[in-house]
């Protein structure tokens, strides 16, 4: 699954992705960028 990152400005295959719910309740996808380390996020489920 891929994910912007905002650091990179591209998209960026998740690297250690993990299925979160957010506060409203709606599913989403968050993990780390693997060029640069930053926390990348998206919305949806996995």
């Amino acid at each position: 699954m891929q994910a912007y990152c905002m650091k990179c400005r591209a998209k960026k295959e998740i690297k250690n992705p993990k299925a979160i719910t957010m506060k409203n309740g709606k599913p989403a996808t968050q993990g780390v960028c693997p060029t640069c380390g930053t926390k990348v996020f998206r919305i949806g489920k996995a």
